[in-house]
């Protein structure tokens, strides 16, 4: 036995989420998502993938790379328990844990064999329903398969079920008509952000409460703008380009 072992990257993440902000807390939530996996080195070969395309999902391994230097914790705070509660962190899908490695199932939508300007081959995974941050290092691929992966009547203890948030999404004058400019680059625009904010990603100590603060994040190059008006409305203020908003 040994005390570490290594692990080779295959492939990256090209994701909406440019930020930790508003990633959903886990896949599947928000099937507006949509991104690519592009395999990379060795890994970058047509062949490691041949009769991957059969199914419908797959689970990808990773690195939580945007926290990874931040360390673990043996105890932490769920969100889902409020962040009033403390629980062992391999007894919760926390970030913070003594190997950053998380799993994600994920829709695979189709797989492209694409050459790059300098004419080198790139297969891309093109997925959907993901909640990965862009960039994430990806070390391991695996076909989700559901007679083996689906275990009825599991536990699944303070978390069995999907919260209901019963939040409503606005759009303001101005961000409707931001919307419709961005519809040919990003069609499912309205929809990402509206699923995304419905899992209002604030801190989980405000989430009972009206907190009036004005709340930006970043999906694809856009900075949107956000405002709880009630406990069960909230106002998208304004959708602009990144640099615009700088």
């Amino acid at each position: 036995m040994t005390d570490s072992v290594n692990l080779t990257v295959i492939g990256t993440i090209d994701s909406p989420y440019k930020e930790k902000f508003a990633i959903p807390r886990q896949p599947g939530i928000v099937t507006a998502a949509q991104g690519q996996l592009r395999l990379t080195g060795a890994a970058n070969n047509l062949d490691l993938v041949r009769g991957l395309e059969q199914f419908s999902h797959i689970w990808l391994l990773f690195v939580f790379h945007g926290t990874q230097a931040q360390g673990w914790k043996p105890l932490v705070r769920p969100p889902r328990l409020g962040g009033n509660k403390k629980l062992g962190v391999l007894a919760t899908r926390s970030t913070f844990r003594p190997n950053p490695i998380g799993m994600s199932v994920v829709k695979l939508d189709r797989i492209e064999h694409q050459l790059t300007d300098n004419k080198q081959s790139q297969v891309v995974l093109h997925i959907s329903e993901l909640d990965l941050l862009d960039g994430t290092p990806i070390v391991d691929i695996k076909p989700y398969v559901p007679y083996a992966d689906i275990i009825e009547n599991a536990h699944g203890g303070y978390a069995q079920e999907q919260p209901d948030n019963n939040i409503d999404v606005a759009f303001s004058d101005p961000a409707k008509i931001a919307l419709q400019s961005y519809n040919e680059q990003y069609p499912k625009l309205k929809s990402l952000i509206e699923q995304v904010l419905t899992q209002d990603p604030r801190p989980a100590y405000k989430q009972k409460n009206v907190d009036d603060k004005i709340y930006g994040m970043t999906l694809y190059d856009l900075n949107i703008q956000w405002q709880m008006s009630s406990l069960t409305t909230l106002d998208v203020i304004a959708i602009s380009k990144v640099t615009d908003a700088e």
